[in-house]
């Protein structure tokens, strides 16, 4: 599939790209050939091919979700610079 400059420039303009007549011409063939090999890939027969989302198979490699005791509200207020008895307190950024 042969993609002209004036293809070129209308994507450029969509995408808010300067690009000079050297570099309209040297997309324009970039992208030519790049959208005749996938053409190419096209023209082949992959309905015995299941989908797949990944090439090799994966597996979860996340530990069990475990219930464990939560920190004491004293400790963890402990090294605060600047708290209540209950809530770290932070500087105020909207009026």
């Amino acid at each position: 599939m042969k993609i002209t400059k004036e293809q070129v420039e209308h994507v450029a303009k969509l995408a808010r790209l300067a690009i000079t007549e050297q570099e309209k011409s040297i997309f324009s063939e970039q992208l030519s050939a790049i959208l005749t090999y996938v053409d190419q890939l096209n023209g082949l027969d992959t309905s015995k091919v299941e989908p797949t989302s990944h090439v090799i198979s994966m597996q979860n490699v996340f530990r069990e979700d475990r219930v464990k005791n939560c920190l004491p509200r004293e400790e963890a207020l402990a090294g605060a610079p600047d708290a209540t008895e209950e809530f770290f307190r932070v500087p105020r950024i909207i009026e």
